[in-house]
């Protein structure tokens, strides 16, 4: 796949379009699923001002995202964090999970075991490998999950009632992460409405309600509901790639 990703933010005064290419490696690969660029315009002209790193910001900008979801939706004492897959998405979700708060165990599952080894061996802290994604979810208060699946690979009867999920894999309509017991018996958070009745086959599939978009819920016109087990469907917006471009644009225009 190569998707194009073009948005303008008026209050950020910032026009990119990210380009992204998609191949689900059949074999672990070097090289990544997802790589991508981001093309920095001004917008007063249209003029090219920045060719950036957009595999980077995508890994970045997604997590960020997730923690924000996490810090409104978790429960009030989350002490296990849970993450199904051991890619890019992984270490960029881990480094602001425990960045940003503390969780006294984490935990790690992946398809292929010797990545999840890795992964606990390369992170900055203590990371436990469970051998099934059933142990790994069991008992945990926040889970990610950032696979290749196309089927399910978590469950409703696994899941701690209470728990919040960030499903972050699973970005096209006939692709799932959840089954439709936790789709359905939890409340639905997404970044997009259209997005999400669009792309997702978590929510296309299962037919699950969704209860608000993120933003709502940042600017206060719906329930955060952190006492319920809580869904929250990421597929990542453009808006999100221009605001994180500017913002790094920025920064490198004020260091010179």
């Amino acid at each position: 796949y190569l998707g194009v990703m073009p948005a303008y933010s008026a209050a950020d005064d910032a026009l990119t379009t990210k380009l992204v290419t998609f191949y689900e490696h059949l074999k672990d690969s070097s090289v990544p699923s997802h790589q991508a660029t981001v093309l920095l315009f001004d917008p007063s002209n249209g003029t090219l001002k920045a060719v950036l790193d957009g595999s980077v910001i995508t890994a970045k900008r997604t997590a960020a995202v997730s923690a924000i979801a996490t810090k409104l939706l978790m429960p009030a004492f989350a002490e296990v964090l849970c993450i199904l897959g051991a890619g890019v998405q992984a270490y960029s979700h881990y480094d602001i999970f425990t960045e940003l708060f503390t969780f006294k165990e984490v935990r790690i599952w992946n398809r292929t075991k010797e990545k999840a080894v890795k992964f606990a061996s390369s992170v900055s802290g203590p990371v436990r490998v469970c051998c099934s994604a059933q142990e790994a979810v069991t008992g945990a208060d926040v889970i990610v999950t950032v696979t290749m699946a196309t089927a399910p690979i978590l469950f409703g009867d696994w899941v701690k009632p209470g728990a919040h999920i960030n499903a972050v894999g699973a970005s096209r309509p006939d692709w799932r992460e959840l089954d439709d017991e936790l789709m359905k018996n939890s409340v639905l958070f997404v970044d997009s409405r259209d997005a999400a009745l669009t792309e997702s086959g978590d929510v296309i599939l299962s037919g699950a309600e969704i209860f608000a978009e993120l933003g709502e819920v940042l600017k206060g016109t719906k329930p955060a509901l952190p006492e319920k087990t809580t869904v929250f469907k990421s597929l990542g917006m453009a808006v999100e790639d221009t605001v994180a471009a500017k913002f790094v644009y920025d920064a490198w225009s004020a260091g010179n």
